[in-house]
């Protein structure tokens, strides 16, 4: 049946409307679609292992539905197969169980399109689709939620993007493989990571980290720009030609994208940082001595000005051009003008000049995305916020005090790196238990446990690292994740002022709520709590979670009569969380 339909697929159809909800088996189904010359592909098979030891076969075609692009053109797609082997009554039969989904293959052709999912069983199909087209109402790419822009969407879901993510270094490291990466981030329920250009990289030891991602062995480092055939560069192969792109990047760079994509990860593509100290700087292929093109003369200090930075302006530019264009299509991504832009003489002026040509060369491409600055280490309050920037990120957040110093912007804040407090767990499960109870929207822990040949998480750090990471972290990063996945968070703002009394000294209480509906809170510090919450008229199932393993340690249900009522926490020795939620 599999090839019947591919066959079917093949004969030319005409246009039809785009159907919603409606059951119908696969012969009926495939001549709603038309084949794309220029993005159809030849089927193909591949044996994918599945966790119970079985091996399905896997069917890849690229197809476009007629009828159904997003307000421009056709939309090519993936269309998987992935058709379990065990119990298949024939060669060419279905089996118990399919699934099969639509996948799109972001190109220029598909604007916001997400897709159809489509659900067989013993042969029967139900196709669903997003809505597009005659529908009036198109998916749009990682945004801010209308309801409540401290927050995001993202596939039509209320969003936070919560992660543990490797050194900024998978595009740009060559033998980082970061399939087995992304697989690791979504194993953990993960939805973000945070990649560099290419503008900048690290030399090996650079901050004392250990097999740093950023810093590619000899003759690893991709970069947008084409290699000439110039020997020279320090840290091998030939210098760059400023005037030409490497096909190579760029196809890593948007199957990095992509993949990330087909495991919900958004992508904070971040496009500069500054030069620490000169040797970054003499690794940099806009270092003059780095690049046949004569360009890049001039002190580290001043590459990211208006008016020193000579004809580097204009490689600027034109590479944040060009990464824009080849990005537009995906819907996971955001971009951040410049890494820590209060180091290294980078100018304000400067980033909001960045942040203004994104804007403007969006404007003519099919979808806008989000655009992130990156504040300062620790807090500042923003008093003159830009039009064309909507995350405002930080670094080192806490205690989370830069959130309600910036709550009033009614954008997203962000803490999008951590480290130098050690390489334990503790300060980093903390830190972001705080900084998402606070108000927060983005947490990424620097985790150093992803490198290259230990993509999946497992190397053994040293101590002399400038933070941590590691399984043990990354699932209790996870509980935070479940923990507030669990809550309607778009209709909370941050409070405490539910907790009337009980807090043990010197335990400060981070919150959310809406009043008379539901509740959540994390202290770090005490034993044991009595507190006396004032909840309005009602019943409430009141649950007390291990931050460290996700259990709920004591459960309750209650009654409010709208006065103060006392509930007790069970012992615990570090941190512990409340959950509670009205009951109807």
């Amino acid at each position: 049946m599999i090839e019947q339909c591919f066959s079917q697929a093949e004969a030319p159809c005409a246009p039809q409307p785009c159907l919603v909800g409606t059951a119908l088996r696969c012969g009926p189904l495939l001549p709603l679609m038309q084949p794309n010359p220029k993005a159809a592909g030849t089927p193909s098979i591949e044996e994918v292992p599945t966790a119970n030891g079985s091996s399905p076969r896997r069917w890849h075609v690229g197809r476009s539905v007629a009828g159904c692009s997003a307000g421009s053109g056709r939309i090519s797609l993936l269309l998987t197969f992935s058709v379990a082997r065990s119990g298949l009554p024939s060669e060419r039969g279905l089996g118990s169980l399919i699934d099969m989904k639509w996948r799109r293959r972001h190109d220029s052709t598909s604007p916001g399109f997400r897709g159809f999912f489509l659900f067989g069983i013993f042969g029967t199909l139900v196709f669903v689709t997003a809505a597009l087209g005659s529908t009036g109402a198109e998916t749009k790419p990682f945004s801010l939620h209308p309801e409540n822009p401290h927050y995001f969407l993202f596939e039509g879901e209320p969003t936070l993007l919560i992660t543990s993510a490797e050194h900024y270094g998978a595009v740009l490291n060559r033998a980082f493989d970061y399939q087995e990466y992304l697989k690791t981030l979504e194993k953990h329920g993960f939805n973000n990571t945070r990649v560099f250009s290419g503008a900048y990289v690290e030399p090996q030891g650079a901050f004392d980290i250990a097999k740093n991602t950023l810093a590619p062995e000899p003759n690893q480092f991709l970069a947008p720009w084409a290699r000439s055939e110039t020997p020279g560069y320090p840290n091998g192969g030939n210098k760059f030609d400023l005037k030409q792109w490497d096909p190579d990047y760029f196809e890593r760079l948007r199957d990095f994208v992509r993949e990330a994509s087909e495991r919900g990860v958004v992508v904070e593509v971040c496009l500069f940082c500054p030069f620490y100290e000169q040797k970054q700087w003499r690794l940099s292929p806009l270092n003059a001595k780095n690049n046949v093109n004569g360009v890049g003369a001039v002190d580290r200090t001043d590459v990211y000005t208006l008016e020193k930075s000579g004809k580097l302006l204009a490689i600027q530019e034109a590479m944040t051009k060009k990464i824009v264009r080849e990005l537009n299509g995906f819907d996971n991504l955001y971009y951040e003008v410049c890494n820590e832009p209060y180091f290294g003489g980078v100018t304000k002026e400067w980033q909001y000049h960045i942040a203004e040509l994104i804007a403007k060369v969006e404007e003519d491409l099919a979808q806008a995305h989000l655009i992130s600055r990156n504040v300062a280490n620790d807090k500042k309050k923003v008093t003159t916020p830009h039009s064309a920037i909507s995350i405002f990120n930080f670094h080192y957040a806490t205690p989370p005090k830069t959130v309600a110093m910036n709550y009033a912007l009614d954008k997203p804040i962000g803490d999008n790196e951590t480290g130098f407090r050690g390489t334990g767990d503790t300060h980093y499960r903390r830190e972001g238990w705080q900084f998402i109870l606070a108000g927060g929207a983005l947490y990424n822990n620097l985790d150093y446990s992803f490198t290259v040949g230990h993509e999946d998480g497992t190397f053994a750090y040293p101590d002399s690292q400038p933070g941590g990471g590691g399984a043990t972290l990354r699932r209790q990063l996870e509980v935070l994740k479940e923990f507030i996945d669990s809550f309607d968070f778009v209709s909370m703002h941050p409070d405490t002022d539910f907790i009337r009394d009980g807090v043990p000294e010197k335990v400060h209480p981070y919150g959310l709520s809406e009043d008379g509906q539901q509740y959540a809170a994390y202290f770090f510090g005490g034993e044991k709590l009595e507190l006396t919450l004032l909840l309005p008229n009602g019943k409430y199932q009141v649950e007390w979670v291990n931050p460290l393993t996700g259990e709920v340690a004591k459960e309750a249900r209650v009654s409010s009569q709208g006065k103060p009522r006392t509930v007790h926490s069970p012992t615990y020795e570090t941190e512990i969380a409340l959950r509670i939620l009205r009951q109807q």
